[in-house]
């Protein structure tokens, strides 16, 4: 593709500078072609899209308007940002987004000085923008900050928390809520922009700050001239929450009508204190399919974008995922037990819960993005008899510790975590790597935290879970496993018990979950015995001690880091029973690993046969073992 000749404007445009530099009326010839570009390139590369299509001319009149990077603008969750990715400088390299060593999917600080905030997890970006408005103001800055928001960001307590603090400290910062729920857009139109645009207007301004001076000498006729501006603010748009946190509320108006959101926004910019915006967009916007389905545009595989995403085909699999083997199980169960609820925040598609919300819908509670609560309100769900199944990224239940902890574990609380995305997830990178599960609940008393070595063992798992009268989470990876043969009937497996998969001499390889597949040829190139650990808490502490004895070395492998992991566990088994036992932990390393295919970053791990069997050689030749170990 060539920039300049097939987006002659856009084309010419390296940085928000250039765009600064172009008359106000060639603008929304810039947004059709940004349109354009964004659906060339993501249409190759896969990636986020329709929430981009809707905001691209809000991403045109931002940096047209604002002195970016100087002044801020956080993008929240960062779905919405490949617009602004485009406008910033890296236009030509959009066709490798999410492939390793390209475009990073989120904004990214140390990818570009116009990223102001890295993020990837939703509802941080009007604290981060609160956070960089009061360092302006501390430092005598005029710099300003811009938080741009979704409706469904404004869905978690975070966002609510940050507005509540930025109302009561007064900054200057503007809040943008990017609106595309469509049952709100009948409010867009001329009657509504214009309101906005008089709301944001030097007259109105005026006469609402005099009339504070003059009537609050009056208290009772101050009083009622506050109320009756809420309510004629309140019969014409639904501003009034925002206004009881201290904000200026303007809107809504239509976020597609380029003249209005740059007049509105410029009007914004001479008003002081915290602002909040409210615009009308449509996700997908501007490409027909998108529009129609924005959930199957939200994130794509590449497709041809004249034909769109033909179903079956552009995401056919070859096997089926950990998640449909989660929603597989879930249903089946759900038959058996009457007391089965299904909780998600936010996750339906991702966790495999579409069949579950369509045969259980009043079993099925989407709680919005809202980790903390899905935790809790599950807490109290079985605290009066029911069995909640929390389904949730290892990435997001990081969210949700404290509750984990305090609401849950503290009281013992039968809750089962079907946790998905443990380990390395691919192209999202490290914001959404499920590097830590392990490690910060294996430390947790009373829950039974297991790992399944293939899609069989994940249904028997998750069914053990179930039935134990506790807390007990599942952690499986992204995608398929070993493409085994799934056991219908549901077996509970004996808690704390591991398996042997294969006995050998001198070298017991300890695998927990993923690593048992990858670790099969190792062991047998080794001739080492290979145990499929199953549980990271309980740990199968006879078999251990079993292997410490007969053979010179231990290996433990995880698809989690190596400190505080289940590895860990081992070690400080062995210790405790003073055992002295030459022993490797494998897992991954103490650093981000960057986007790329799930396969790219098992590799940069170290987590691939040929990698886990060299780094077993190495340390055997380390401590002079290569010899006692009698291996090939």
């Amino acid at each position: 593709m060539n920039g300049q000749t097939d987006f002659p404007l856009l084309g010419k445009i390296n940085s928000p500078a250039d765009l600064r530099e172009l008359p106000e009326s060639s603008l929304e010839q810039v947004a059709r072609e940004l349109r354009g570009c964004l659906l060339n390139s993501v249409s190759q590369s896969g990636g986020h899209f329709a929430a981009g299509l809707g905001t691209v001319e809000l991403t045109v009149a931002l940096h047209y308007l604002y002195n970016t990077p100087e002044d801020r603008i956080v993008w929240d969750v960062g779905h919405q940002a490949y617009p602004h990715k485009i406008l910033t400088g890296r236009r030509d390299r959009m066709h490798t987004v999410r492939k390793k060593g390209g475009v990073a999917p989120f904004p990214k600080r140390d990818e570009s000085d116009y990223d102001t905030f890295g993020v990837g997890h939703s509802s941080t970006s009007i604290s981060a923008a609160l956070g960089m408005a009061l360092a302006a103001r501390a430092t005598g800055s005029s710099r300003r900050a811009v938080a741009v928001i979704g409706d469904g960001g404004l869905t978690a307590g975070m966002a609510f928390e940050a507005l509540n603090h930025a109302g009561d400290t007064g900054a200057d910062m503007l809040v943008v809520l990017n609106d595309n729920n469509m049952s709100i857009s009948p409010n867009v139109g001329a009657l509504s922009n214009r309101f906005a645009q008089l709301l944001s207007g030097k007259l109105y301004t005026t006469v609402r700050e005099g009339s504070k001076k003059v009537l609050s000498q009056v208290p009772n006729a101050w009083e009622l001239a506050r109320r009756a501006e809420e309510h004629v603010k309140g019969f014409i748009v639904p501003g009034t929450l925002f206004e009881e946190f201290g904000f200026n509320y303007i809107g809504p108006i239509d976020g597609h009508d380029l003249p209005t959101v740059l007049n509105t926004l410029r009007n914004i910019q001479k008003l002081k204190g915290p602002q909040f915006l409210h615009i009308i967009t449509k996700k997908g916007k501007g490409y027909a399919p998108a529009e129609e389905d924005p959930v199957a545009y939200h994130g794509v595989t590449p497709f041809d974008p004249v034909v769109g995403i033909v179903p079956g085909v552009t995401v056919a699999a070859p096997k089926p995922s950990y998640s449909q083997i989660f929603g597989d199980w879930l249903c089946d169960m759900a038959a058996h037990d009457p007391r089965l609820v299904a909780i998600t925040p936010a996750m339906r598609e991702g966790s495999g819960l579409v069949r579950f919300e369509r045969e259980y819908p009043d079993r099925y509670f989407d709680v919005a993005i809202a980790e903390q609560h899905s935790v809790t309100v599950a807490a109290g769900m079985a605290c009066d008899g029911l069995k909640p199944v929390v389904a949730i990224y290892s990435t997001f239940l990081q969210r949700g510790y404290d509750q984990l902890v305090h609401d849950v574990v503290i009281q013992n609380l039968p809750v089962l975590f079907a946790i998905d995305r443990a380990g390395v997830v691919g192209a999202d990178g490290p914001t959404h790597n499920g590097s830590y599960d392990n490690s910060f609940l294996r430390c947790l008393p009373n829950i039974v935290l297991m790992a399944p070595a293939d899609e069989n063992e994940c249904r028997q798992m998750l069914y053990t879970g179930f039935i134990h009268d506790g807390p007990a989470a599942v952690r499986y990876p992204r995608g398929g496993g070993a493409n085994v043969t799934v056991d219908r009937a549901m077996t509970a497996l004996p808690i704390g018990v591991a398996e042997v998969r294969r006995r050998g001499r001198s070298i017991a390889i300890l695998a927990f979950g993923s690593m048992v597949t990858p670790c099969e040829q190792v062991a047998e190139n080794l001739n080492a015995s290979l145990v499929n650990m199953r549980f990271i808490k309980p740990l199968d502490e006879q078999l251990i001690i079993e292997m410490a004895q007969t053979h010179d070395v231990l290996v433990t492998i995880e698809e989690n880091v190596v400190a505080g992991g289940a590895g860990s566990g081992v070690i400080e088994f062995l210790a405790a029973q003073g055992i002295a036992q030459l022993t490797l932990n494998i897992g991954l390393p103490d650093r981000l690993l960057q986007h790329g295919s799930r396969d790219d970053m098992l590799d940069d791990a170290g987590l691939t046969s040929d990698k886990i069997e060299a780094a077993i050689r190495a340390y055997l030749e380390k401590t002079g073992k290569h010899s006692a170990a009698k291996i090939a």
